[in-house]
């Protein structure tokens, strides 16, 4: 079934907070995931009336796919630091938890583990637990095999088990 171009509009009204949440947790960056969500909105926009199924996966795989090319594009003039600033309140990744401080404690060990994190790693980590997809899912949203999510996603939590502070969420709780 094809898509009208009006109900384009309704879907990023209705679902483009979702997807740029999904951009933060890839890019850690507010204002690059607001560029990559515009860029694949753009792409989607010149494909929308042969869109057919799910448009929110179509939208997904894009902003994934132009986050693993950005690779040769990223800006190196960043400037590493030891310790994550505390999020505002227009953090999209805080969500509202029944303890904020306990939030908090869970929430930052993990986002910057995922920061140290390669960028396809990074992406089949925030697709297998923001999004809760499939193995089989994730390998058809990156565009590779299953086995190779499988390595990724092993690779990924080995190396968020090296960071003392993140053991115990990923062995206990948190990304099991």
């Amino acid at each position: 079934m094809a898509r009208s171009r009006e109900g384009f509009t309704e879907f990023v009204l209705r679902r483009g907070p979702f997807l740029l949440r999904t951009a933060v947790l890839l890019t850690h960056d507010r204002h690059a995931a607001e560029d990559l969500v515009q860029t694949a909105l753009c792409r989607a926009w010149g494909s929308w009336h042969r869109v057919d199924g799910e448009p929110e996966a179509y939208v997904r795989r894009i902003i994934v796919r132009e986050f693993l090319r950005a690779r040769g594009r990223r800006w190196t003039g960043e400037q590493p630091t030891e310790h994550l600033p505390e999020p505002g309140s227009n953090d999209l990744i805080v969500r509202t938890p029944a303890d904020p401080g306990e939030q908090t404690a869970i929430r930052l060990p993990l986002v910057a583990a995922m920061a140290r994190l390669p960028r396809r790693q990074r992406a089949v980590v925030a697709l297998r637990y923001y999004h809760d997809l499939t193995l089989s899912q994730v390998a058809s949203e990156l565009g590779i095999s299953v086995g190779s999510v499988k390595t990724h996603h092993a690779r990924a939590l080995a190396a968020m088990r090296l960071d003392e502070d993140v053991t115990d969420l990923i062995d206990g709780r948190s990304l099991r």
